[in-house]
């Protein structure tokens, strides 16, 4: 059983990038100094506003620019914070605009204009492009990520679920070679178990079985740690494979598992929202195990799909209040809890998610609750 819903939830949105108007600003991963953005100028009012541009109307920053053009480098997250003092609401910004049909497919050069829609509610509409530089929008990969790839860098890196069964039927390094103990990049490594029907070099990721995912209320096992090692090249398939270490991340041991490589696009094609009801789970873990989690670093959560978790959803953070003694009555009492955040999840499994912290007003920490976040 996973935690009790407890709170109802509101939108939540991620957006990205540095805002700009006119000459727009620079994306906060550079190290050029970002321009102003325009200041905002006053919009059409309407006499009878209709019940959504109450909503969206009261979440516009005053400061929000009514002109930006779209750098390379920009995210959902950013451009999302500079419209709206909570990025959740980023769905209602541009919901029913018909220039800006997926949120995710927004590219560097686009200019976006704040204006008000047929039925007087904020819109961001897209007015057209600017010439940044010739380039032939292929794949919605050319469009701006929801979250910076160096946010979930250390995900990549870091340890995945995968069930006991599926760890223990992986094909696995059996030795290396010269009798080496250990194995980095460009070590020759021998591997059993490889479908032996393979014809052509396969490229695989190297981890480690480094123990369960435990649902910290109930004690219930989610999956197993796989820690990636690195990763690895199989050349020759037979009984007993060769291949070589192409990336070390740490050394890799006899014993070693392989599976196969992770190669979903994670900050893409998903836009910050939400979840459209309450729910309320638990972190618990980070990677490197680290016990004072801050923005940026990637948690795993309690809850996953069969929860009502999706890409996208923003969940606030909360500090279980601490138990103290009291001083004068005496016994002990449990001080409120702490609003320490917000974080964005960009993967779900069955029955956990992660998540990358996006704003952390102070430690996060294993355990802490995650809910859905009140209006």
């Amino acid at each position: 059983m996973k935690l009790a819903m407890k709170l109802a939830g509101a939108g939540f949105a991620l957006a990205a990038g540095v805002l700009a108007t006119g000459c727009a600003s620079q994306p906060p991963t550079t190290t050029e100094t970002p321009a102003e953005p325009a200041p905002a100028q006053p919009l059409p009012e309407r006499s009878a506003p209709v019940a959504r541009e109450t909503a969206i109307a009261s979440q516009i920053r005053a400061d929000a620019p009514l002109r930006y053009v779209v750098k390379k480098g920009d995210t959902l997250w950013d451009i999302s914070g500079y419209y709206l003092r909570d990025p959740w609401y980023w769905p209602q910004l541009w919901y029913a605009n018909p220039d800006i049909e997926n949120p995710h497919l927004i590219y560097p050069g686009d200019v976006l204009i704040l204006t008000r829609g047929p039925d007087g509610a904020y819109q961001l509409r897209r007015a057209g492009t600017e010439r940044l530089s010739p380039r032939v929008r292929e794949r919605s990969l050319d469009s701006i990520a929801t979250i910076p790839l160096d946010a979930i860098r250390a995900f990549i890196t870091g340890p995945r679920l995968v069930s006991q069964d599926e760890l223990m039927d992986a094909p696995y390094v059996v030795s290396f070679i010269d009798e080496h103990l250990v194995g980095g990049k460009g070590t020759v490594s021998y591997v059993r178990h490889v479908d032996a029907s393979g014809h052509s070099a396969q490229n695989y990721s190297l981890v480690r079985d480094a123990g369960p995912y435990k649902d910290p209320e109930t004690g219930e096992i989610l999956g197993q740690q796989a820690v990636p090692v690195g990763e690895i090249r199989i050349n020759a398939f037979d009984a007993i494979s060769t291949g070589v270490i192409t990336k070390s991340y740490r050394e890799a041991l006899v014993g070693d598992r392989l599976l196969p490589l992770e190669n979903e696009d994670l900050v893409h094609d998903f836009y910050p929202h939400a979840p459209d009801r309450a729910i309320e789970g638990r972190i618990i873990s980070v990677y490197d195990g680290v016990s004072a989690i801050g923005q940026y670093q990637v948690v795993t959560l309690s809850v996953g799909s069969t929860d009502g978790i999706e890409r996208g959803h923003v969940l606030d953070i909360y500090e279980a209040g601490r138990v103290v003694l009291d001083p004068v009555e005496g016994g002990q009492v449990r001080l409120p809890e702490l609003k320490s955040g917000q974080l964005l999840v960009f993967k779900t499994d069955e029955h956990v998610s992660f998540a990358v912290i996006m704003r952390a007003r102070r430690a996060v920490h294993i355990e802490d609750f995650v809910r859905t976040p009140q209006r």
